[in-house]
């Protein structure tokens, strides 16, 4: 299983560097607008696993390998906690605001809009 969970979080850590960079190229970065969508679609996406997983729809198993492996290591709170610091330290007050407060208002509902959708 530690295998699997490790592969999943692999997968999870390749995709989220990989889409943050490109999201960045394309949108800019006077807002981590790479960090903010991987975080609130990983959080649609742990929703979804969630209710599939509450309906038992996917095993424990692969509850565990997408949920804690991929999604742990595809979206990132400590990412987002240094982009916080940075954007304060730009003295970019408004910004930093709204980026965590759309953070978490936004990553909440998508999880449980996943949630719902499954239901």
């Amino acid at each position: 299983m530690m295998i699997w969970i490790g592969l999943a979080g692999t997968l999870g850590a390749i995709l989220r560097y990989s889409l943050g960079r490109w999201i960045s190229g394309k949108l800019g970065t006077a807002i981590p607008w790479g960090t903010w969508i991987i975080n609130i679609s990983g959080s649609l996406l742990l929703g979804l696993l969630y209710g599939w997983h509450q309906s038992e729809m996917i095993s424990d198993g692969l509850w565990v390998v997408w949920g804690t492996g991929f999604c742990g290591a595809y979206t990132t709170f400590s990412t987002f906690g240094y982009e916080t610091i940075q954007l304060l330290t730009m003295k970019r007050y408004l910004s930093a605001i709204l980026y965590v407060v759309s953070s978490v208002l936004l990553g909440v509902a998508a999880a449980f809009a996943g949630v719902w959708i499954t239901a």
